[in-house]
């Protein structure tokens, strides 16, 4: 009256609430007596009366106590519903009346108030439909068609309720309506009452609608289709695909109970498909059960039996249940077929699953007629035992470029070692979508009282809800079509007659490989009658190769390196391959000349499978001749491997040397030694080859072995005087220790006056690893000794750590020469203290006097371009030089020079010199050095023999003879005329010539002089060598 529409609409709200609370407390046992008026029975159900603004019968019959539930929540309702529409928000009255009806069931069986069969479902169809009518009348088509979102629950809802009073009255049965459910009609149409006034001239009124739908078995079919695909449409269009399945769903139901399979399919197909998109486990096994019962209906026998695999292998059945649809399989696999030959092909993920795959041998390669053994283990899915007359896998061969001249070996390096394949579990029925939805968000949620903070209301609520709940009808179809290509091909393994238990079951194929290549597995088939169930692609790639190989010899040595002059053990691998050893066949090995086969009676060849079994043993017979050497095979078959172990023995003979010799005192950089240690440690190495005549081939096979030489061996002349000795240095450079016995050196040049003395006294003796032995020979001679000595030197060696040998070694040899060896000149030095002292004081001069005698006259030796003759002898130019390589001394003035001397035995030079000791202590005296003076007219290069004294930094030129005096500043070990050397760049110049260590005898070597500190020396510095 006052025009207050919100504040009345709210005292309505307040009182609703009240309401509502009042029966949820009485139902809980704490109720108003009150509240026992509106629990009387239900009589009348004409529904929600919203055309008039108040509904004046029903407050009346509140006031007077006579009012029941329906009728106190229709007057609330209507005086909410008439404010709402003042206000201009007809879509909250769509809402608000879809709770109210729900709530208004519930409080019902709350209140436990007696409800006529069909009476509520009356008295919400006509409320449903009165709203929509009501919200109809005041809005244009445009509004209602774009919030259909708020009044499409109430369309669903009149359905649903029309189809429970279908049901009911029996509208939807095969018969049509007994005459129970004639009686229950009328019942409930008079329970309408007579229709009201203001609906009496509409045509399509509420009241209208339902009588002319529960008056014929048409007339409820029209009424429900119509409201049926409305709603369907209206959820469609907002996107609320999974509401609009639902009643899909329902009008399936309702199709399948009018005998029209085949309009019920569509639906329930489009049901299934929604849920396997979202993964509903349960409205899923569900809708299967009526998609299979339309489908033998509609004797769809292909689609049929997928659908009957499916639900035996789905656990959300009863085990009853499951053992019905597998029979239904068996049963229809043991009839007769009408067409011979006719295969039903079914995918295989609902019957069985295949879980791994182990090939034998494991690393999935075999020979040409080898056997290969494939067992699979397939997990059964159905709840009996079935028998399945044949399992298939279908192989895909393939032969790739130069695919069969690969080996077992390149085959093996490039396979899996344990030879098992596991598969991925089958995920149907959900997608992989479903499993890879995010995880749920959950967060809790608190309301507080603005006033006191006090905590009104707590929950929980998902913050990702629009990623879980989003449509996926666009994904595709995610049932496994039926129509699965079963592939043909003349490779498969079978095996026959195998009863699958629920659960694992072992399957092993065996086949025997035929053509060389690659088989890959592509198909897996379970043959049960005429119903095949089709795997149609196996992944992971699964393959299997099978090779042919060439008959192989290869051999090795059992040890890291051959050592030369003891037996060394050889290994040889046959690899027979696609070649069958017969009787008689054999290797034909040439001998090489410096090295032997040894031929033991007790050697055996031992013949292994191509999995490394050992299948025979049988003694190897060898027979040997000048040149060739038959080594007689055991028979084997193919692919097979025949191993066997030979004796071989090179012969030890070292390197033959040149004149060059690691003689003591020879004027070599001392870098050039370094490079000789390091490089001569190690050993020398010998390759013999070996031609080997196989029966396989026409050609021969050249193989290499390599041997190394375990001794070092280098020889040295050693001087005393004119008395000569030469040194042999062996090295053990293996890792072996060996005894040493017979050491001889005799001089090959058969020398009638030359004797070589030994002075080891002991016949045997050992050489452990890395370590030296040294054998010494004194030269003795009665006439002219040789320009040079060609020696031979010998030592039997063997094993120390083994027994006996069966055969007697060879000695070890080793070949030198050594030239120039006899002693020409005998160098003496001497220090002498200044005069009238006792002693050499440091910093103080003391006189060097060096004496160079000829100890022979002239030999072959001395006739070179060096040698001048006059009237009375011979003479030869030698350039001195000394030098302190440990720079104890420092040489003052000039420190070299050259000198005539005489081709005479006993001819004597004196050299003085000064020099000054740098420390204190026993100091060796400085080193003297001769070398032969060249003229400048030699046959040899002037300017690379320049080069050559520029090089060697141990020697000196005097460019003016001896006749022109130094410069008086000190000179030490470092002073070389380089400078002297670049006035006469692109001169003649006169070259030096080395000699010999053998010809030039130091007789003061080792001499030490004794040098006291001098007494006003603050810092004491002393040298001790």
């Amino acid at each position: 009256m006052l025009q207050q529409f919100e504040d009345a609409l709210v005292q309505y709200d307040e009182l609703d609430a009240l309401f509502s609370q009042y029966v949820v407390n009485f139902g809980a046992g704490d109720g108003a007596n009150w509240l026992t008026f509106f629990c009387q029975p239900v009589k009348s159900w004409n529904g929600l009366i919203l055309r008039k603004p108040i509904d004046m019968e029903k407050r009346e019959s509140i006031q007077r106590r006579e009012a029941t539930l329906l009728d106190l929540r229709s007057y609330l309702f209507s005086r909410q519903c008439t404010l709402l529409l003042f206000l201009q928000r007809p879509w909250e009255v769509a809402q608000r009346a879809l709770e109210l009806l729900h709530n208004c069931v519930q409080e019902l069986k709350l209140l436990e108030v007696s409800v006529p069969p069909g009476a509520l479902d009356c008295w919400v169809f006509l409320s449903c439909l009165e709203v929509l009518q009501r919200i109809e009348g005041c809005c244009d088509r445009a509004q209602i068609d774009s919030n259909i979102a708020h009044t499409v629950g109430l369309w669903s809802y009149a359905t649903e309720k029309l189809k429970s009073l279908g049901y009911l009255c029996g509208l939807v049965s095969e018969k049509g309506p007994n005459s129970e459910d004639l009686n229950r009609t009328v019942d409930l149409l008079a329970g309408l009452g007579a229709e009201r006034p203001e609906t009496a001239n509409t045509a399509q009124s509420p009241y209208k609608k339902l009588k002319e739908a529960l008056s014929s078995v048409e007339a409820f079919e029209k009424h429900y289709l119509d409201l049926s695909h409305a709603t369907i449409e209206m959820y469609t269009s907002i996107g609320r695909i999974r509401s609009a399945k639902f009643v899909g769903k329902d009008l399936a139901e309702f199709y399948m109970r009018k005998k029209a399979p085949q309009k019920a399919e569509i639906y329930l197909q489009g049901a299934l498909k929604n849920y396997l998109a979202e993964g509903w486990a349960l409205p899923i096994t569900h809708t299967r059960k009526q998609l299979a019962e339309c489908q033998k209906h509609l004797g769809q026998i292909e689609n049929y039996l997928q659908t009957s695999s499916l639900l035996a292998s789905d656990h959300h059945l009863t085990e009853e249940e499951r053992k019905h649809f597998c029979q239904e399989i068996l049963d229809f696999a043991s009839q007769p077929s009408d067409s011979p030959g006719h295969k039903i092909v079914l995918p295989m993920h609902s019957f069985a699953q295949l879980r791994d795959l182990h090939f034998d041998p494991s690393n999935a390669v075999v020979h040409v007629g080898g056997v290969l053994c494939v067992e699979i283990t397939m997990y059964s899915q159905m709840p009996v035992p079935v028998h399945v007359e044949q399992i298939v896998v279908n192989v895909h061969f393939s032969i790739e470029k130069n695919s069969y001249r690969k080996t077992a070996e390149w085959l093996t390096k490039h396979k899996t070692s344990n030879g098992i394949i596991n598969f991925p579990p089958e995920t149907a029925p959900f997608p992989v979508s479903q499993n890879s939805l995010p995880a749920l968000e959950l967060y809790e949620m608190f309301e507080r009282s603005p006033s006191d903070n006090s905590l009104n209301t707590t929950g929980i609520i998902c913050r990702n809800v629009h990623m879980l709940l989003r449509r996926q009808e666009s994904s595709s179809s995610l049932e496994m079509p039926s129509g699965v290509a079963l592939e043909e091909g003349a490779h498969v393994l079978r095996c026959s007659h195998v009863t699958l238990e629920p659960g694992a079951n072992q399957i092993t194929f065996r086949t025997q490989a035929k053509e060389p290549g690659t088989y890959t597995l592509r198909q897996l088939c379970a043959s049960v009658g005429s119903v095949w169930f089709v795997l149609p692609h196996i992944y992971p790639i699964v393959q299997y190769d099978v090779y042919s190989q060439e008959p192989q010899l290869h051999v090795e040595p059992l040890a890291d390196s051959l050592l030369a002059g003891i037996p060394q053990k050889v290994k040889f691998t046959v690899t027979t391959g696609h070649y069958t050893i017969k009787n008689g066949d054999s290797l034909q090995l040439s001998n090489a000349e410096a090295m032997l086969i040894l031929c033991q009676a007790e050697s055996r060849a031992v013949v292994y499978s191509n999995t490394r079994e050992q299948s025979s043993e049988a003694a190897l017979r060898i027979q040997s001749s000048d040149k060739v050497t038959s080594i007689s095979l055991p028979v084997a078959p193919a692919y097979h491997v025949i191993e066997f172990e030979l004796e071989v023995l090179s012969l030890p003979s070292a390197p033959a040397l040149g004149g060059e010799s690691d003689m003591l005192g020879m004027a070599e950089p001392h870098r050039k030694h370094k490079d000789k240690q390091r490089t001569g440690r190690c050993m020398v190495t010998t390759d013999h080859k070996v031609s080997i005549d196989c029966p396989w081939s026409i050609y021969s096979t050249v193989i290499a072995l390599t041997f190394s030489v375990p001794f070092r061996t280098t020889h040295t002349l050693l001087s005393s005087g004119t008395r000569k000795y030469v040194q042999v240095c062996v090295q053990n450079l293996s890792e072996l220790d060996f005894q040493l016995s017979d050491s001889y050196l005799v001089d090959t040049g058969d020398s009638t006056d030359l004797q070589l003395v030994p002075l080891n006294t002991q016949s045997q003796q050992p050489i452990y690893s890395k370590q030296s032995v040294f054998f010494v020979w004194e030269l003795k001679w009665t006439e002219e000794p040789p320009p040079s000595l060609h020696c031979r030197f010998s030592v039997g060696f063997s094993p120390a750590s083994e027994e006996q040998l069966s055969i007697s070694l060879k000695p070890y040899t080793y070949e030198f020469k050594v030239e120039n060896f006899f002693t020409l000149y005998n160098v003496k030095a001497e220090i002498f203290p200044p005069s009238g002292m006792e002693y050499c004081r440091t910093g103080s001069l003391c006189s060097l006097e060096v004496l160079i005698t000829r100890l022979s006259d002239l030999l072959e030796v001395d006739k070179d371009e060096a040698l001048t003759e006059s009237d009375e002898h011979f003479s030869t130019k030698l350039m001195y030089e000394v030098v302190d390589n440990s720079s104890n001394w420092a040489v003052c003035g000039k420190s070299c020079g050259v000198i005539s001397m005489p081709v005479a035995a006993r001819a004597t030079h004196r050299v003085h010199m000064e020099v000054m000791p740098l420390f204190a202590g026993y100091l060796p005296l400085p080193d003297v050095r001769l070398f032969k003076y060249l003229p400048h007219h030699s046959a040899h290069s002037s300017q690379l023999d320049a080069d050559s004294w520029i090089e060697n930094d141990s020697l000196s030129v005097d460019k003016h003879g001896d006749d022109q005096p130094d410069s008086s500043s000190l000179k030490s070990r470092g002073s070389v005329h380089s400078a002297c050397s670049s006035e006469h760049k692109g001169l003649p110049m006169p070259r030096l010539q080395a000699l010999p260590a053998g010809q030039v005898f130091n007789s003061s070597s080792g001499t030490q002089v004794l040098v006291i500190p001098s007494q006003d020396d603050h810092v004491l510095e002393v040298s001790v060598t």
